[in-house]
């Protein structure tokens, strides 16, 4: 059978073909239709339409939208609304680099065979996937992208559990620690005195605080946003005062807290200096934020209950704090230490039935209505019981 007229292979053997017809203006249009079946189907449909008076649009085929343009937005949307946009400059960049000149329309075949080919903790690669998620999210408001791959990505389950604080695993890792920094980086000590005693997390100590946030007469920090978008009051105990106070004296408090000794810049971070000081001190396993993980595992070691821990931490969840129960185990200890009055009143009652004994004593079972602690504090009497904690570090 003979092709129609309008029907064509427009590079012959390639299996690509063509379309060639007159729209209802006359106007001479070309279509890529793919197979020689399709062609012939959609030559039929356009000359129909023709001779209905069908008006077609003037762009038949949608612009082609690039990876690399989802990306571009994606970074414009993190440098307004995320503090960690840096970081996030970084997976946007990897992903540019394998998918930036492909259609952003991204088969989820292709993408789960990269994510599988990663070489990542279980952590970095949901970092990825969020990222991604959040390219095609914007694509999708912008009109770009119809659909959200990233969401058929199955996150990998994270271990919540690891805990590292100073001490753990030889008792003077903390003392090695600060005789390196004092030797070798001694302006900075008042950095690592905060970091231990305030429990802030690296971007709150050096981005989202300044000395409007530091209240050396009250003895209070504030935190304007944490990393779950509130605000928190961190109470200061002695050494925390007197770290800021000696920053304090160096700033003269008119510029940012942690500052350059060279060029007076603001400090974007501890990396600098820190990651020579551990390796340098021979503390294995050791990252800035185990600092923090430091402040809570001391905290509840020396007997602070997990619900002021969780203040202090600026957990929104207690399920976070959770964690570092183990290191507590006396709350734990006196939950089964219940069983004993309950056995000794279950022999009891044994014996009583049995007629072998009737003068035991029965143990007394406490836990009444007189016994509960009122949960209503006046803002004076939180912060006095947070300063307690905190001051339980020293």
């Amino acid at each position: 059978m003979k092709n129609p007229r309008g029907v064509y292979e427009k590079d012959r053997g390639s299996g690509v073909w063509w379309i060639r017809y007159a729209d209802t203006t006359g106007r001479i249009r070309r279509e890529k239709a793919g197979t020689k079946s399709t062609a012939l189907v959609l030559y039929r449909k356009r000359k129909t339409e023709s001779l209905e008076g069908k008006k077609l649009p003037e762009k038949l085929r949608a612009r082609v939208v690039r990876f690399s343009e989802l990306a571009a937005d994606a970074l414009v949307y993190t440098k307004a609304n995320n503090l960690g946009h840096q970081v996030d400059g970084y997976r946007i960049a990897a992903l540019v680099e394998e998918f930036g000149a492909r259609p952003a329309e991204i088969p989820i075949e292709d993408l789960r065979e990269w994510f599988a080919d990663q070489k990542w903790e279980a952590g970095t690669y949901n970092r990825y996937r969020t990222v991604l998620s959040l390219l095609y999210r914007l694509g999708m408001e912008h009109k770009k992208v119809n659909s959200n791959p990233a969401r058929l990505l199955k996150p990998q389950k994270e271990n919540d559990g690891r805990v590292r604080f100073l001490n753990q695993y030889a008792p003077d890792e903390e003392v090695r620690l600060r005789e390196l920094v004092a030797a070798k980086y001694a302006s900075h000590m008042p950095e690592l005195d905060i970091a231990l005693n305030s429990g802030m997390r690296r971007s709150e100590q050096y981005l989202r605080s300044d000395w409007n946030c530091v209240d050396l007469l009250r003895r209070d920090l504030y935190i304007p946003k944490s990393k779950n978008g509130a605000s928190r009051h961190i109470p200061l105990n002695a050494e925390a005062l007197a770290a800021f106070q000696e920053l304090y004296h160096r700033t003269s408090g008119e510029v940012p807290i942690f500052v350059s000794t060279r060029g007076g810049e603001r400090l974007l971070g501890p990396r600098h200096w820190f990651e020579d000081a551990v390796r340098d001190a021979k503390i294995k396993n050791f990252t800035w934020h185990d600092l923090r993980h430091t402040f809570a595992s001391r905290l509840v070691m020396t007997g602070v209950d997990l619900r002021t821990v969780a203040e202090l931490m600026g957990h929104k969840r207690i399920q976070m704090t959770m964690r570092y129960a183990h290191l507590a185990p006396a709350h734990k200890l006196a939950a089964v230490e219940k069983l004993s009055s309950y056995n000794s009143l279950n022999s009891y009652s044994s014996a009583t039935e049995s007629g072998a004994d009737k003068s035991p004593a029965i143990p007394a079972i406490l836990g009444t209505a007189a016994g509960k602690a009122s949960d209503t504090r006046t803002d004076t009497g939180e912060k006095a019981g947070l300063l307690v904690a905190s001051e339980k570090l020293q």
